[in-house]
């Protein structure tokens, strides 16, 4: 804040010396600016403060050449009145103004606002000078906060499910399950997976695996060009660890399933680092991926077929033949279809994650609450999935503390992949195929937005000779990015369906079982 006009009489008149009565005579204003500017240009003090300065006229040419920046730059002018007024506040002298030599950027010249205002010192600025630092944009700062918030309410809602569920537990079940069987492999997961990012993430930096940005994608996506990728590495270890420890690393259920999921990740693994290597955002062929995701759901499909495993229906031999579902139709029994449904699920749901996971913290918040509404809907047929389920959740949210706007790092196809074949596996070895698909809304609609816009385009084009899109862009959440929808905000929203989709499968699940 500049000093009043009263408090800068006394260097002005210090500078200039006490100007003429007839100064103040609004019928000599020009020449009085003219002689007051020479006057103050021809003092010694200005000499020996402008010594170092450019001469006037080369000061003007730069001023004129200038003209334009100056007025982008700059706003408003700093004007310094000068008056008679005695109240100048004990300062001494105009050098008090001059701190450094960024001074220099600027020129001293008259003006006035009217017909009767006084003589005033403008300070122009003629060139760039180091101003101090602006606080971040306002829309930046409530991405941030909204950011935040979401992680918040995600911890929350869904600490609020596990502690309601242990506490009834034992209805659902029938038998007696330690306390907080459910809630603590979900905080040990969460606080390993946050550590575990900060260590990791700086070394993927070091490391340069960077993600590679499609250039077809929406513009405000080439920002994240330099944000590392392959967070899968460090948070489904942590997942698979918590799971097979709670469970005394005698399940076989747990071991599948962890199998499934680490297969899938390496199919990830792949296709991230050929990305990497040829600095492209195609790694492996869709061919050859989706080969490798098929195998993987066959191997597990006749693993399935050849495993007894434990089931609450007393009829083993007919478990992987049996779909649970809601009344009146009970339990249903599918045939061979059972093992085509699995591989099906394989596929569509690795797929299914992979194609979401294209904003910060979308992936990884809409697959933590799939996983908590599986873990309810497996409770009663193998409870250690149920802890499975729990585990992986609390990783995902444990990667979203570095994956939330503005991401410090992403889960690349090594993540994404391997939480979509780690779903599936749960609904492959209880049968609750339908509350993985109530579960994995966002995935699967996600996924049919691709088909759906593909379909329309080719129809279009056959039709007409032109394609048509349906979407502007898809999957549906760039073209909601597209349309002018804040980042965060979808994400928000992307939560708030998938909380309603988890309770409403695991609540089906439970009366299914």
């Amino acid at each position: 804040m500049f000093p009043s006009r009263s408090q800068r009489a006394r260097p002005i008149q210090t500078l200039t010396g006490s100007l003429p009565s007839r100064v103040r005579s609004p019928k000599r204003h020009t020449s009085v600016l003219v002689s007051s500017r020479l006057a103050f240009l021809s003092s010694s003090r200005f000499r020996g403060v402008a010594s170092n300065f450019c001469s006037p006229l080369k000061l003007q040419l730069k001023r004129s050449q200038n003209a334009q920046k100056r007025r982008r730059r700059f706003r408003h002018h700093v004007k310094l009145s000068a008056t008679n007024d005695d109240d100048s506040m004990g300062i001494s002298s105009f050098d008090d103004w001059i701190v450094d030599d960024s001074v220099a950027a600027y020129m001293f010249s008259s003006s006035s606002d009217g017909e009767y205002s006084d003589g005033e010192i403008v300070l122009n600025p003629l060139a760039e000078v180091d101003l101090p630092p602006v606080s971040a944009d306002d829309s930046v700062s409530m991405r941030i906060n909204v950011g935040l918030l979401n992680n918040l309410i995600l911890i929350i809602f869904l600490t609020s499910v596990l502690l309601l569920v242990d506490w009834c537990g034992w209805k659902i079940v029938r038998l007696p399950l330690s306390q907080f069987y459910l809630t603590s492999p979900f905080f040990l997961s969460l606080v390993l997976a946050a550590c575990a990012g900060y260590i990791c993430v700086p070394y993927l930096k070091t490391l340069e695996f960077h993600q590679i940005i499609r250039k077809e994608g929406p513009p405000r996506h080439s920002k994240k060009q330099r944000t590392p990728t392959m967070g899968g590495l460090f948070f489904l270890p942590v997942g698979l660890f918590v799971s097979n420890f709670a469970t005394g690393f005698s399940s076989v259920e747990v071991a599948a399933a962890g199998a499934a999921t680490l297969a899938f990740a390496t199919i990830g693994l792949l296709d991230d680092a050929l990305c990497v290597i040829k600095q492209h955002s195609n790694g492996l062929s869709p061919r050859l991926r989706l080969f490798l995701e098929v195998s993987v759901g066959i191997w597990f499909s006749f693993w399935l077929n050849a495993t007894n495993l434990s089931s609450p229906y007393g009829m083993y031999i007919f478990l992987k033949m049996l779909v649970p579902l809601p009344a009146p139709l009970g339990l249903v029994c599918v045939g061979k279809v059972y093992l085509l449904l699995t591989s099906f699920c394989f596929v569509s749901m690795g797929n299914g994650v992979n194609l979401t996971d294209g904003l910060d913290g979308l992936a990884g918040g809409t697959a933590a609450l799939a996983f908590i509404g599986m873990s309810i809907a497996v409770l009663p047929v193998c409870p250690e999935l149920a802890i499975f389920g729990a585990s992986m959740a609390g990783a995902c949210v444990g990667f979203l503390l570095h994956n939330r706007y503005k991401a410090s790092v992403f889960m690349g196809d090594t993540g994404s992949l391997a939480l979509g074949g780690a779903l599936a596996a749960m609904a492959a070895c209880t049968g609750m195929f339908f509350p993985l698909f109530l579960s994995s809304g966002i995935f699967v609609f996600e996924a049919s937005s691709v088909i759906l816009q593909v379909v329309y385009f080719r129809t279009t084009k056959r039709l007409h000779g032109t394609g048509r899109r349906l979407f502007r862009m898809a999957p549906f959440h760039h073209h909601l990015e597209l349309g002018g929808v804040k980042e965060p905000v979808i994400v928000a929203g992307a939560y708030v369906v998938s909380c309603v989709l988890a309770l409403f499968a695991g609540y089906v699940g439970l009366i299914s079982a």
